[in-house]
């Protein structure tokens, strides 16, 4: 019996050795509680350490960045546009004993981080204008060069004044002070998603479509107008290239004219009678037909090789 009662006795010293050890690593830290209530500073360095069995209980928390995705919600902007956004953030838990104090668990944290952020996201999200959320500069998009001069004319958006970055930034800060009694740090916070309700997307679609339209339009008038000029350009260089070869081409006859005329000078020169006598029948040939009736005196100048040629003997 001494024995048995020795062997159980050991037992519990081993098992309440057991109980009371507990190991932290790099990623953990841990709030002792005695009863439900804690005692004591958090454990935040990794090691062995030990507590009371049965009594004291360790409760571990994690030490890295953790996740918080928020759902995607209606929202109307300053411009009253209704859009749906969706953000995402990275918190961690910076002092684990407010932590255990105020939300207890992870489960309850993720609920106040839903109603902390939601909330910040909403009022800055509804106290400006569209464009603010949705970009982060006014500069020139890339997209839109083809007709950027149209959309700048057409675009209702405005300028950009904060941008999404600055957006995002007065979100985190005016989540954070609230975040701060329970002992998280919000590290980081972004809009995953950003987008029109559907009724608003269709009218959007819609001016985009007659944004397209115009400038399609314009292209075509551009175009139109080229073509005109080109058509025009072409027709004023036939006519310069007409006119210079009717040009060349009388100054070649004028010239050919010209020559012919001397060689005729100059071979009739060496007979004027046989000149006289082929443009005299020349003239009978231009003058008189097959048809033609004439009654003239052989006395008539015109007439007067009909008589025989004087030169005859």
């Amino acid at each position: 019996m001494k024995t048995k009662g020795i062997a159980i006795i050991i037992a519990l010293i081993v098992l309440g050795l057991y109980s009371a050890g507990f190991v932290i690593d790099e990623t953990e830290q841990v709030v002792i509680t005695r009863f439900g209530k804690s005692i004591g500073e958090a454990k935040r360095d990794p090691g062995l350490y030990f507590k009371i069995p049965w009594v004291e209980e360790a409760n571990y928390f994690p030490k890295n960045l953790l996740a918080w995705d928020g759902d995607a919600g209606q929202v109307p902007t300053l411009d009253k546009t209704f859009i749906v956004i969706d953000t995402f953030a990275r918190w961690k838990i910076v002092d684990p004993l407010k932590f255990f104090q105020t939300v207890n668990n992870m489960t309850a944290a993720q609920s106040r981080l839903d109603d902390i952020i939601g909330s910040a996201v909403r009022n800055f999200v509804t106290s400006f204008p569209l464009i603010e959320t949705v970009r982060t500069t006014n500069r020139e998009l890339d997209t839109f060069e083809a007709g950027v001069d149209q959309v700048k004319d057409t675009s209702p958006m405005g300028q950009v004044k904060m941008g999404r970055m600055e957006i995002t930034k007065g979100i985190l800060e005016q989540a954070q002070p609230k975040l701060d009694g329970f002992g998280i740090e919000l590290v980081d916070l972004k809009i995953k998603l950003l987008n029109y309700v559907e009724e608003v997307q269709k009218s959007v679609y819609s001016r985009m479509i007659a944004e397209r339209k115009q400038i399609a339009e314009k292209f075509r008038s551009e175009g139109k107008g080229e073509a005109r000029k080109i058509e025009g350009e072409m027709e004023r260089d036939l006519k310069q290239i007409d006119s210079e070869a009717y040009r060349k081409a009388q100054e070649l006859k004028g010239k050919a004219d010209a020559e012919a005329t001397r060689i005729y000078a100059q071979s009739f020169g060496k007979n004027p009678e046989f000149y006289s006598f082929t443009q005299t029948l020349n003239m009978y040939k231009d003058s008189m037909d097959k048809d033609s009736s004439l009654i003239l005196s052989t006395d008539s100048e015109f007439l007067k090789y009909f008589k025989g040629y004087k030169g005859q003997k």
